[in-house]
């Protein structure tokens, strides 16, 4: 038997060999906000730079959030998971949100923090400045533990490979997510004089499978004998392999799908059998549900299937465990990756379909009558953006998300935190298409396309963020960090001048009270005075564009779209948008639950 090949670094620091590990494990960036606790890592970057040492390659972000983000976006572009780096317990608060959003959409990320000095004096590396007091934690992971698939610290110089290598295989197992991992100073400053590592690690992620034939063939037994079976999807587009596999189900078998809350480009939009983003009256009707990819798939006090309709869930984790309190029905949990059982499930279907003439005739004639459907449906979608060009006034933004995915086109990629309205883009291509994480902690969007123009340096990369979005994102570091690292980037701000979250659930819960009769702003909602946030970006190079009529839209985003395609320049569009309640959540219901 051959010997495993090692790699041995010579005179290296315990933060050296840490370095060369990632890079040799496929982490191709280091997102790192530093502090105190940086000095050896600082010199290994330096010194790999040097002697042509691996590394991974460093990029310095000036905001947690945003380096979370970055490495966020980066993952969904390549499947490679990712490491960022902040400072100790400070750093560690600064990136919760961004954690928290990691964790609720299973993106697998090296998260690793300083930790605060632990000797007082007499070693290398010891407490050397007041703030290292304050800064110590009785237990620093202690704030994230609940988000993390593991959290550990690296307690000796010597478990460098070991403790590295089991953190990316916890990352990457099923289901996915993030990890933390806590770097003492000292051990990171320790020497050795020879440490050698395996060039492949022994602890490689263990994959998802595929389901149970069993279940598999209960499943298809179900959806071959329904009378009106339904897809309901919100997440498989993560995975291109399952796009692919969900439009082959879909159109082989007749099988109408909805992504009530499609966070990806799960299904292309002129797929016969995509009947678009709200449930209409298909989820009540509904005998078979399967549910691919979806933690919330419906909301039980506004809309909710028949009590007697079988259920199918297929994920990699069909039961959600991250999430406490999850009631939705599971009849015939499939647990397995979703391209791999969608394509069992297809070919189980299939036997069962070609043995049963009376189930061919209902596949066929359900077909007719939903392509029809598909086709009403994305007609009305566009039809609801016909006066919008005339508008005088703010600016509708189902319009402006119209013109939007008309000037930037089907070729780009977009990332929306919140105001981009997906029906009016006309989106086909896997990995087109980023919306807010299901955890909700705004500050994401600018540094997910960051992290995604990273991956995909020659496309067009859009980030669509609301007024409020834009000043969590933290603008002044993530403008800095596209000027910084030549990542020309196109943010669109959909301003209308408040949080319109708040506002739309204030509306749908208590649509009577004072807050819907007030004269002026809702209370706790206002973000007014509005900044010319057309301006963030001049202070880093970039072009701003103000829009504050419909006319004005269309120009604007061509000359920014020049900007960012042919100068290789960052560009803002500020848009000034109207609520939108033209346009109101078709699965909402007003009134109290």
């Amino acid at each position: 038997m051959s010997a495993r090949p090692k790699i041995t670094l010579e005179n290296a620091s315990s933060a050296e060999v840490l370095l060369a590990l990632l890079a040799h494990r496929g982490v191709d960036y280091f997102f790192a906000n530093a502090g105190t606790d940086f000095p050896s890592i600082v010199e290994g970057f330096a010194k790999a730079q040097a002697t042509g040492g691996h590394a991974p390659q460093p990029i310095t972000v000036p905001h947690e959030n945003a380096a979370v983000a970055m490495a966020y976006g980066y993952y969904l572009q390549t499947g490679r998971p990712q490491a960022v780096m902040v400072h100790v317990n400070v750093g560690t608060a600064n990136a919760a949100g961004g954690l928290i959003n990691a964790s609720r959409e299973n993106i697998p990320i090296l998260m690793m923090a300083g930790r605060n000095p632990i000797a007082e004096g007499g070693r290398y590396g010891a407490r050397s400045a007041f703030i290292h007091w304050a800064q110590d934690s009785y237990d620093q992971a202690a704030m994230l533990r609940e988000y993390m698939k593991w959290d550990y610290e690296l307690r000796h110089e010597s478990d460098v490979e070991t403790t590295i290598d089991r953190a990316l295989q916890m990352a990457g197992s099923t289901p996915t997510g993030p990890v933390y991992l806590t770097l003492p100073r000292e051990a990171l400053a320790q020497e050795h004089a020879a440490y050698s590592f395996h060039a492949e690690s022994r602890l490689p992620a263990a994959p998802p499978g595929i389901p149970d034939p069993a279940l598999i063939d209960q499943a298809a037994q179900a959806l071959a004998t329904a009378k009106a079976p339904l897809i309901v999807t919100s997440t498989v587009g993560k995975n291109p392999a399952a796009v692919a596999a969900l439009e082959d189900l879909a159109a082989r078998f007749a099988l109408p799908v909805i992504q009530p809350m499609g966070r990806f480009m799960n299904i292309a939009d002129d797929h016969p059998m995509n009947l678009g983003f709200a449930y209409g009256d298909h989820l009540a009707n509904a005998d078979v549900i399967l549910l691919v990819d979806c933690d919330a798939p419906w909301v039980p006090d506004v809309q909710a299937p028949n009590s007697d309709a079988t259920v199918i869930t297929l994920a990699a984790d069909p039961t959600f465990s991250h999430i406490p309190i999850r009631g939705f029905a599971a009849d015939i949990p499939l647990q397995g990756a979703s391209d791999l059982g969608m394509q069992a499930l297809a070919a189980a279907l299939d036997d069962k379909v070609s043995k049963n003439v009376a189930s061919r005739t209902a596949i066929e004639t359900r077909r007719q009558r939903l392509t029809d459907q598909h086709q009403a449906v994305f007609d009305a979608y566009r039809a609801a953006t016909s006066d919008g060009a005339a508008a005088d006034g703010p600016i509708d933004p189902a319009w402006a998300s119209r013109i939007v995915g008309e000037v930037c086109g089907a070729d780009a990629i977009y990332v929306s935190e919140y105001p981009l309205q997906r029906p009016q883009l006309r989106l086909s291509k896997p990995g087109s298409f980023f919306g807010v994480p299901p955890a909700g902690a705004l500050g994401w969007g600018m540094g997910c396309a960051l992290g995604m123009k990273l991956a995909c340096p020659d496309k067009l990369v859009v980030a669509a963020l609301g007024d409020g979005a834009y000043i969590f994102n933290n603008p002044a570091a993530c403008h800095l960090i596209a000027a910084a690292n030549d990542l020309p980037l196109l943010t669109i701000v959909f301003n209308n001048e408040m949080w319109g979250a708040v506002r739309g659930a204030t509306m749908q819960m208590i649509p009577d009270g004072y807050a819907a009769r007030a004269n002026g702003p809702v209370p706790l909602s206002s973000l007014t005075p509005s900044p010319a946030f057309e301006m963030f970006v001049e202070a880093n190079g970039g072009a701003g564009f103000k829009v504050d009529t419909a006319a004005e839209l269309k120009p604007a985003l061509e000359k920014a779209c020049a900007v960012v395609t042919d100068e290789k320049r960052q560009a803002v569009v500020h848009i000034r948008t109207g609520f939108g309640s033209r346009y109101p959540n078709l699965n909402a219901k007003p009134g109290r639950t």
